[in-house]
């Protein structure tokens, strides 16, 4: 059954990805984000963090469940991202294990799992050559897991519309190995994607449609690969950074960031039935480092200090306008 409205989500820390490594800045501030989070919900029913964890091999396993446990004791578990970068030498039972181990610790506190990040891309998950194997397999175990301890999480995957950066023939090669029971298995499937941001500037129109063209080329690829209408999508990432593109050196206004957020949110809102969209999650809360001006520090709807651009105001009325 489709929403009459969206469940909305954003990403609450601080650090972003560069093409170059990760944009940091002043530590997140666990009151000051809790603040913000229920300024920004209001009265809606739901207001998602999205979360990520991660997996690199065993001897990063206990750091990346310190910093879950920071998380969950700061009531920031909802949609949870687990990533798997590991060394294709290892066996792929040490993923497996660690997906167990994280829906049997955090899954009470967690609406809804992601496995694998951006599987599609060819520099994130994506990259190793296990990726398939550990989407399909990792998704498997999660819903087993799930079934076990009679857990209402949803299971998903996510993506990135496809270009020069993503692997060739990814949505036949994954049904190769995943097919009917993938299908079977999974809640949604989510989509990240950034319009406005790394290219030539678009006036705000042209985003509007650009978004439209995105989301309709999605989901004509989930029903060619087998996906079925009935199967939601999830806007599992989308944002708009303020300051300086350091590719075409052209600035990023407070003013535009706010415009364009609230183009792409009635967008979606208006294509949600037709397209079966039921969730958008916004990245993010705040910005890595305000003192510089490159966008990869500034994809906040806040400053660093936790004062708020106009987005945030505007992000706040259309959780409250359009939540289910």
């Amino acid at each position: 059954m489709k929403s009459n409205g969206l469940t909305f989500g954003i990403y609450p820390l601080s650090v972003a990805g560069t093409p170059i490594g990760l944009a940091t800045g002043p530590e997140d501030n666990y009151e000051k984000i809790s603040s913000a989070l229920k300024e920004l919900k209001g009265n809606a029913k739901q207001l998602l963090p999205r979360m990520y964890a991660v997996y690199m091999g065993p001897e990063t396993e206990e750091k990346v469940f310190n910093s879950l446990n920071r998380y969950k004791n700061a009531g920031l578990l909802g949609d949870l991202t687990i990533g798997c970068l590991m060394e294709q030498s290892l066996s792929l039972e040490y993923w497996l294990n660690f997906v167990r181990k994280v829906i049997k610790e955090y899954g009470p506190f967690l609406e809804s799992i992601q496995i694998t990040n951006e599987p599609n891309l060819s520099f994130m998950d994506g990259s190793k050559p296990y990726v398939f194997e550990a989407l399909v397999q990792g998704i498997l175990i999660a819903k087993e897991e799930i079934t076990k301890n009679n857990l209402k999480v949803k299971i998903g995957f996510g993506s990135v519309p496809e270009g020069e950066k993503t692997i060739p023939h990814f949505w036949e090669n994954l049904m190769k190995i995943g097919g009917d029971e993938l299908i079977h298995s999974i809640d949604y499937v989510g989509h990240n994607f950034y319009v406005d941001v790394f290219e030539e500037p678009l006036e705000i129109e042209e985003i509007a449609v650009s978004v439209e063209n995105i989301l309709r080329k999605f989901r004509e690829t989930l029903n060619r690969n087998g996906f079925p209408t009935t199967l939601p999508i999830h806007i599992t990432e989308n944002g708009w950074p303020t300051g300086k593109n350091p590719f075409i050196q052209i600035e990023r206004s407070y003013a535009k960031q706010s415009d364009v957020l609230e183009k792409v949110v009635r967008t979606v809102y208006a294509l949600r039935q037709e397209l079966n969209i039921t969730h958008y999650e916004f990245f993010g809360l705040r910005d890595a480092d305000s003192s510089k001006d490159d966008l990869f520090h500034q994809f906040g709807i806040m400053k660093d200090d936790y004062s708020p651009k106009p987005a945030f105001y505007t992000y706040q009325k259309l959780v409250h306008e359009l939540s289910k």
